[in-house]
């Protein structure tokens, strides 16, 4: 599902909300696909909208967030709290989700943030993941009571 074809992957996502629209039977990743966005109405427009969704850009310096990565960085969330990958990432997501009231969605979101800027320094810097550093972000900035996202 990852890789570095920014088109490939968006139609992965499109593919998903193609056939969940109509019906289709999915597979386990395309139903991930789907809960996703499934909370994100916001998005459904552009899952809607076919192939103009997959050369769109989206300038962060505009102030604007790229949706794709937005649900692929759920997912990200999804698959280290599954795999307890970095090592103690489900025991902190169950802290978080507590904190959350249950809200899978805002403690997604809330290690999101830490994810975000560990993906920016690894690119930043050409290093691999520093996983005490990103844990280490999630319990600071994990925790805490904050807004819906």
């Amino acid at each position: 599902m990852f890789s570095q074809d920014r088109t490939a992957m968006r139609g992965v996502f499109l593919e998903a909300w193609r056939r969940f629209q109509g019906g289709e039977p999915l597979e386990p990743l395309h139903l991930q696909i789907v809960e996703v966005a499934k909370r994100h109405p916001e998005y459904h427009p552009l899952l809607q909208a076919g192939e103009p969704a997959l050369a769109q850009d989206w300038l962060p310096h505009h102030g604007e967030a790229n949706p794709f990565l937005h649900m692929a960085l759920h997912l990200a969330v999804q698959d280290q709290v599954t795999t307890d990958g970095p090592r103690g990432m489900r025991q902190l997501y169950g802290r978080i989700l507590r904190d959350c009231l249950g809200d899978t969605h805002e403690a997604e979101h809330r290690i999101m943030e830490c994810l975000g800027e560990a993906m920016w320094r690894m690119q930043r810097d050409a290093r691999d993941l520093d996983e005490k550093a990103y844990l280490k972000c999630i319990k600071k900035h994990g925790g805490g009571s904050r807004g819906p996202k």
